[in-house]
């Protein structure tokens, strides 16, 4: 009777090792670091840095959410709108 149970939880523990851990781990290795940015309220080049364990978590069920958690121009800017990590509009 357990035997059912079991076959879903082999084919739960597949789907997220195949799927959601190389997902994850490649959202987490593409933002760790920094990385030189151009701040678009300033202009001024920084070096930004992301907080990757929050994307790569929040890219295990959506597009990651990204968040800055350092900044070359902080404690001056610190209440910045953090615009420089998204995407620029067309």
């Amino acid at each position: 009777m357990s035997a059912p149970w079991i076959v879903l939880a082999a084919i739960v523990a597949l789907a997220v090792a195949y799927v959601l851990v190389p997902v994850v781990g490649a959202v987490f290795l593409r933002f760790r670091g920094t990385h030189e940015l151009k701040c678009p309220e300033t202009g001024a080049g920084a070096k930004v840095g992301a907080d990757a364990q929050w994307a790569a978590v929040t890219a295990a069920f959506r597009h990651p959410v990204l968040r800055v958690k350092n900044c070359s121009l902080w404690p001056g800017r610190k209440g910045c709108e953090q615009s420089c990590l998204r995407p620029p509009s067309s």
